[in-house]
Formats: structure tokens, C-alpha cells, sequence
């Protein structure tokens, strides 16, 4: 960066729109993976307008060569928003508009810079459901698409792909392009739409997104149902599925990051007693239907040695369960290492977690694991607390730095070896890159940076991650 280029941004966006004191700089050097190895300092952030502002400073900074990383709410997980190449960091908070909700066609279109916190609070006053609900709220419309993100509902209705409709994607280049609308079916030439989604701002930068949404479901329930093994929890989710119900969720949770979350929220979880847990939603169009469908699941968890069902039957109750699941992240971040965000066939949930612990016993670090056990998503956590005799101990291990790059690895071994993946929602980033090669061999990778090479010829875009 030199003066006379941040002249010329400065006359496209205005000065107050170019930041580029260091101290503020540091707000975007990071996103909320733990350690701070992968931050890296942007030479200017700049907050953008329009589409047109969007287009002008991609346009510049293709012919300077000059790196543009794309910046949602800085929720991520694996360092995707991180300018490890310096140069420009792109921020949307002037463009947060929800332009339109279409009660009509069932469709929303909104700016990147969206909060899905205020896009769920205005589809709700008008009696609409967007079914996709990543763990962090303030994370913002085209952060989650940019990472196909997921979360617990994604068992009956998918991710964020299920939904996106359009996009207008402002390309490296400064071109514009507009891809699908107020469609549902698109069958016109190649799906540059599912290109975008999931790209991770590599690409191209989502300016405007049209995404589909569903009226509010008249009825939810959440069921907590305890076993005396993770096993028995998990296999039940098959049965589940098997028993021509669609719950909304179904969450895995062990005993002992319950405890941790019960010490920093500083109340109890509503069962006592049990190993791990099975937390199901599930919402009808009646009270009738609700009921219904929540006693054939109890009945089916009880006959797959669940020790009971409590049914929480009213919002309240419901909100406290959820609450309580949502701040489990929160409760082990101050002492955690990473969030792995690995996938596996359903059928493989138990035997991975059993190796995980597996691993967590030999290697003498904690490894507090929970995730999505309708869909095979897999968060286990490797902490800097050791694990002895069966228990986290709660004391930061001296030897942390060595054990963890060796557990992480073994983990991920295990996941290959079991058809898995290694990421369901997060995204790869610059964290879990080094991993690609081995997951998915050189002809794929050797597409992927195919692509990336008609679309972005000079590199500038998001530098450094995925591949």
C-alpha cells in the first residue's frame, strides 16, 4: 500500500470509510479460532457502500495486485476472514440492508452485512421461519454463505445451500454478476450460484443474496433424553430416522462438558446423573401433532436404553434447554485449542467419538466432544486441560503444544479412515488447509485451483485459504 492508492480508495468510498490506524487495524486481524499464531494485521480495512464501491476497489486492487479479504461478523472458527496476506480487508457494515421480504414468493433479499440476529427478529414479525441457525447470531448474511454454514437444524432442512437462491457477485475483476433469483428450480447452463456458496470469499464478494424461507411452524418441543453411554445415544438416532419422524435437531452432548457449562452459567442442566445425552426438536402444525410425534420418540429412545425422557413443552422451557446447549462453546473457549468441525457417515458418530476418547486417554489431553448427531457433524474440542484417571483434571498441561498438533492429526485419521470429512460448517480457512490434499486427493485439488484460476487470475482474492 502506498498514498496515492489510498488517495484513490479514499475517493471511492470517502475518507472516513478507510481505516488505516493500526490499533483499529488489529480488530480484523483475527476471527474466534483460540491461538494467536494465524493473526496477521491488514494494511487498510475499507467499508464499502454498494456494489458499485465494491466493484471500483476490486477493480483497483486487481490491477495493483494488491490481496482483498472479505470480513462478515468475524465469527469463523478456522481463520477464513484473516488478511494472512496483508493488504485490504473488506467490511460491510454500510451495506446491512434487508431490502425485501416477499411474503409472495416466500423469499428474502438482503446486503452481506445483514446480522442474521435482526434477520430472524424481522422475518418472525411476519409469521416466517429461516431454518438454517449457525451457533452465533451476529454472524451476518454473506459470511454464512460464503461458508455453507450449517448448525443443528440442518437434519431436515440442510444448510445454507438449500436456501440461497441469488446472488449478485462482484468478481476480482470489478464485473458484477447476477446468478439465479426468485427461482426454486435452475437448470439453466452450470450452477455458478453453488460455486459462490461455500467459497469462502475466494471467488468472488457477495454484495446482494435472495434466500428462500418457510412460514413458522405452529408447534416445537424439545426432548432431553438421557443414557448411560454415548453409544446407546447415538445409535437411537437411526432408529429415529427410521420411525418416519423429521425432528428439526438432534444434538449429542456428554456429561462432561455439561458440568463445565453448568459451572460457567452457573445453573443446572434439567437431568442429573447420565453419561451422555440425546437433546431432539421437533415442530408440527398442531398441539395434537406435536404430542403425537413426540411420544414415538420417546417411545423409541426408551426402547434403545434411554434411562427417561423429560419433554419440554413450552417455550420457556424450551429456551432454557437451548440457551444452556448455545453457551457450551462459551463455557470451553477460554482454555481450548481448537473446534474441530469433523463429518461422518451417522452410522460411524459412536465408534468415532469412542476413538476420540481413545485418543484423549493415551494423549493425556481433555477432549470434550458433542455435535449433530442427526447429520454426522462431529465438534470435538482439544482443550490445554489434561485428562486423568477417566476425568478432565482442570490444570493447563505443560507439554500442550506438543500433544496437540499430534492428537489433532490422529483425529483426523480416524475420521478418513471412517468415510468422513473435515468440515461439515465451518468452513476451511487457513486452519484446516493442510488437510485438503489427503482428504481429497490431487485431482480434485487441481480442479478446485482451476477455477479459482479463471475466476481470479491474480490471486487477490482471499489469499491463502482452502487451497
Amino acid at each position: 500500500m502506498n498514498d496515492a492508492l489510498i488517495k484513490k480508495l479514499q475517493e471511492i468510498v470517502g475518507a472516513k470509510d478507510v481505516i488505516c490506524d493500526h490499533e483499529k487495524l488489529l480488530n480484523y486481524s483475527h476471527d474466534e479460532f483460540p491461538l494467536p499464531a494465524i493473526r496477521r494485521v491488514p494494511e487498510i480495512a475499507i467499508r464499502p457502500h454498494n456494489a458499485d464501491e465494491v466493484s471500483r476497489v476490486l477493480k483497483l486492487a486487481n490491477e495493483e495486485k494488491v490481496p482483498v479479504t472479505p470480513r462478515g461478523g468475524g465469527t469463523g472458527l478456522c481463520g477464513g476472514c484473516v488478511p494472512v496476506r496483508g493488504g485490504i480487508v473488506l467490511l460491510f457494515e454500510h451495506m446491512n440492508k434487508l431490502l425485501e421480504v416477499d411474503k409472495d414468493n416466500l423469499m428474502v433479499t438482503a446486503e452481506p452485512g445483514v446480522i442474521l440476529r435482526d434477520l430472524f427478529a424481522r422475518i418472525e414479525q411476519e409469521g416466517l421461519f429461516f431454518p438454517p441457525h449457525p451457533g452465533d447470531e451476529t454472524a451476518t448474511v454473506g459470511g454464512v454463505i460464503a461458508t455453507n454454514a450449517g448448525g443443528a437444524r440442518a437434519i431436515k432442512y440442510g444448510t445454507i445451500r438449500n436456501f440461497v437462491r441469488g446472488l449478485e457477485v462482484v468478481l476480482p475483476q470489478g464485473g458484477i454478476i447476477q446468478t439465479g433469483g426468485k427461482i426454486i428450480k435452475n437448470s439453466t447452463g452450470l450452477s455458478l450460484l453453488n460455486l459462490f456458496i461455500g467459497s469462502e470469499g475466494t471467488l468472488g464478494i457477495i454484495t446482494k443474496a435472495t434466500i428462500s424461507i418457510l412460514p413458522s411452524p405452529a408447534q416445537t418441543s424439545t426432548l432431553v433424553i438421557p443414557y448411560d453411554t454415548i453409544r446407546d445415544a447415538i445409535n437411537t438416532v437411526p432408529e429415529i430416522m427410521k420411525g418416519k419422524v423429521s425432528p428439526l435437531a438432534i444434538e449429542f452432548i456428554e456429561e462432561d462438558a455439561i458440568q463445565v457449562t453448568e459451572k460457567y452459567l452457573g445453573r443446572d442442566w434439567p437431568v442429573k446423573g447420565a453419561r451422555a445425552y440425546l437433546v431432539v426438536i421437533v415442530d408440527a402444525g398442531s398441539p395434537e401433532e406435536i404430542d403425537a410425534v413426540s411420544e414415538k420418540i420417546g417411545r423409541i429412545c426408551l426402547a434403545n436404553k434411554a434411562r427417561d425422557v423429560l419433554v419440554a413443552d413450552t417455550p420457556a422451557k424450551q429456551k432454557e434447554i437451548l440457551d444452556f446447549r448455545s453457551q457450551m462453546y462459551e463455557a470451553l473457549k477460554p482454555n481450548m485449542l481448537e473446534d474441530l468441525d469433523i463429518v461422518v457417515p451417522i452410522s460411524e458418530i459412536a465408534a468415532h467419538v469412542e476413538a476420540v476418547h481413545e485418543i484423549e486417554r493415551e494423549h493425556g489431553l481433555w477432549l470434550p466432544t458433542y455435535g449433530h448427531a442427526g447429520d454426522g457433524n462431529v465438534h470435538t474440542h482439544i482443550m490445554k486441560f489434561g485428562f486423568k484417571g477417566g476425568k478432565p483434571d482442570y490444570t493447563i498441561q505443560k507439554d500442550w503444544e506438543a500433544v496437540y498438533k499430534n492428537v489433532r492429526s490422529l483425529i483426523h485419521e480416524d475420521a478418513k479412515k471412517r468415510g468422513g470429512l473435515i468440515s461439515g460448517e465451518h468452513g476451511i480457512g487457513l486452519v484446516k488447509r493442510g488437510y485438503m490434499d489427503a482428504f481429497l486427493g490431487k485431482t480434485q485439488m487441481d480442479l478446485m485451483k482451476g477455477i479459482k484460476a479463471v475466476f481470479d487470475p491474480n490471486g487477490i482474492l482471499n489469499p491463502g485459504k482452502i487451497i
